[in-house]
């Protein structure tokens, strides 16, 4: 008998030209000094300036000083934007390093606290910060409808999630058009990090029935599109679904967590330097072939079928193809784990608390084999 809890509590607002009605939200709200957090890119191409223009001056700066994988320090000084010009709200207008940071901020700036003390669980999220509006500019992390920000600790050399009811934002307006400018290797990577979202959710201990229903169609609408979307960047439709597949796997994930893929992706991120959708499809394959002949294995082979492949081995290695396709990296010395040291930083380093929502137990000596089984050297002997 099912037993489960189901909560969305942002609003969505998806289509092309989107963007157009954000002077009639803020309205709505009745909002009266702003920040725009941008992403650097939004900054260049004229875009942000075009939405603080629109804004009928509740706009009043825009801070775009965030790195990919935002730092505890870059949090810091978003906050010192928004208490400098004493902010009522904020807007969120990048990928999901720029929304991560935004969310965490938002919070943050209506504390006496730093960043840091939060990150390190020194002090609990106690309540709603500055309300944000989320713009993804990507089709990756979803942050826009999630509880979850990620962030890096430059000092310690951690990079982990930081999660609380009170890091929603208070509305999403996904556009698809502001997809478009996504480089390839972004487009590539951000969609393998909706994959993996999406097997993730299906697989992982906390998965329910409607995070199913969600994890299996965003995951669909991945294997139709991304390959589209990344030879054919100005292929509107399949940014569209993109988009989608992006936003649903949000819904699936923000309720299960995610599982080993992504424990593993942070290291490879924090250590390694790959870009974390990519970081997370390089163990993808690998732990849906592992979960696949666990106890979850009549769901995962169903789930594969249902897909329209064969198996969950043909699943798994369609993601591979998929990898090769869009040149990102196979191998764990393509990541840059060249010697037995590099190994066994990474194992040692992959044990983040999402590897626990994995249906199969993974200890150091396993995961020590899954790495190996995806080595050049491995492959080559």
């Amino acid at each position: 008998m099912y037993n489960f809890y189901y909560e969305q509590p942002v609003p969505i607002d998806f289509g092309a030209d989107k963007i157009k009605d954000l002077p009639t939200i803020l309205e709505k709200y009745k909002f009266q000094k702003g920040l725009l957090i941008s992403a650097p890119s939004m900054v260049r191409n004229g875009v942000a300036q075009k939405i603080m223009d629109a804004s009928n001056g509740k706009i009043k700066a825009i801070f775009s000083n965030i790195q990919p994988n935002p730092t505890v320090q870059n949090t810091d000084d978003c906050v010192e934007a928004l208490v400098e010009h004493k902010c009522d709200f904020a807007i969120a207008l990048g990928g999901g390093s720029i929304l991560d940071c935004a969310k965490v901020a938002c919070f943050v700036a209506t504390t006496s606290y730093t960043t840091e003390v939060y990150f390190t669980k020194q002090q609990p999220i106690t309540h709603k910060g500055l309300p944000l509006i989320a713009v993804p500019t990507t089709s990756g992390t979803a942050s826009e409808i999630t509880n979850v920000s990620v962030l890096t600790d430059t000092k310690r050399g951690i990079k982990a999630p930081l999660a609380s009811e009170f890091l929603y934002p208070i509305y999403a307006l996904v556009d698809p058009m502001l997809t478009l400018s996504c480089p390839q290797q972004v487009t590539a990577s951000s969609g393998l990090d909706v994959l993996a979202h999406s097997l993730e959710a299906f697989y992982g201990k906390k998965h329910q029935p409607y995070t199913d229903l969600a994890a299996e169609y965003a995951a669909k609408l991945v294997f139709e599109n991304l390959l589209v979307a990344y030879h054919a960047p100005n292929n509107l439709e399949a940014r569209i679904n993109m988009s989608l597949a992006s936003v649903t796997a949000g819904m699936a994930f923000n309720l299960t967590q995610t599982a080993a893929a992504h424990a593993c992706s942070y290291p490879l991120t924090q250590n390694f330097g790959v870009f974390h959708g990519e970081a997370c499809a390089l163990t993808l394959p690998t732990f849906w072939k592992l979960n696949s002949i666990g106890k979850e294995s009549k769901r995962l082979e169903a789930f594969s079928r249902r897909l329209g492949f064969e198996d969950s081995i043909d699943l798994a290695n369609r993601i591979d193809e998929m990898k090769k396709d869009m040149q990102m990296c196979l191998t764990i010395e393509e990541a840059g784990v060249r010697t037995e040291e590099d190994l066994k930083l990474l194992v040692a380093n992959s044990f983040a608390p999402n590897m626990q929502n994995n249906p199969v137990d993974v200890t150091p000596e396993l995961l020590k084999n899954l790495y190996k089984s995806i080595s050049s050297i491995h492959s080559n002997s």
